[in-house]
């Protein structure tokens, strides 16, 4: 199958069947998700979710956030993923968002990145989510299941590698949409260990399964 068909495929299949994918994390506004998105860095988003109705009910703005301590952060977001580096993050992100950004999530990719705990990954979350920028988020799921499918080549061994070779063959207004399809994939049916390939609906466009097919 050529790699046009491919995507073709891809899309065609998630815009019938899921063409409202959406982040499974919960937010009301763009600093809620900056902060969720922060927070799940190595971590499920059920366990993010259990944890930040308390945080965002003390810490409702950049400013609550700012004017905190690490300690106090630290006592809500406890049962996280490294939760003193996080702490951190957060009270300089808190911080950096009141003395920069006037207390408001920036659009660009470049300004997204020097809030402190923010990288690529999480930069091209929000500018997606919530500014709906034709950015790719690239996390372990796309990563793991745009090669499987056989979206990026084998070769694409890094992230950054993975998303520009998805943002080339995507057009601009699928791709905020194509990163939760990738990453909800990978999430329930495209596991790493056992992919379930019994219970895929994609196994007739998909590369891994016709080579282990063939064995």
């Amino acid at each position: 199958m050529l790699k046009k068909e491919r995507f073709q495929a891809f899309i065609s299949h998630f815009e019938s069947s899921f063409p409202e994918a959406e982040t499974e994390l919960h937010y009301s506004n763009p600093y809620e998700l900056l902060v969720a998105v922060v927070l799940s860095a190595q971590c499920t988003d059920k366990r993010i979710n259990q944890v930040t109705p308390a945080l965002f009910k003390r810490f409702p703005d950049p400013q609550a956030l700012a004017e905190s301590s690490v300690e106090e952060i630290f006592s809500y977001i406890r049962s996280v993923s490294y939760p003193n580096n996080k702490a951190k993050h957060l009270l300089g992100l808190g911080q950096r968002l009141v003395d920069q950004f006037a207390g408001e999530v920036p659009e660009t990719l470049e300004d997204l990145q020097t809030l402190p705990g923010v990288g690529r990954k999480t930069a091209n979350v929000i500018a997606s989510v919530i500014y709906n920028q034709p950015a790719m988020a690239v996390d372990t799921h796309v990563f793991r299941v745009s090669r499987r499918l056989g979206l990026v080549p084998q070769t694409a061994r890094t992230p950054l590698l993975v998303e520009k070779a998805l943002i080339r063959h995507l057009p601009n207004e699928i791709i905020p949409r194509a990163h939760h399809w990738l990453i909800l994939h990978g999430r329930y049916i495209c596991l790493a260990r056992t992919p379930k390939c019994k219970e895929c609906s994609i196994t007739h466009f998909c590369a891994y399964f016709a080579k282990n097919q063939e064995k």
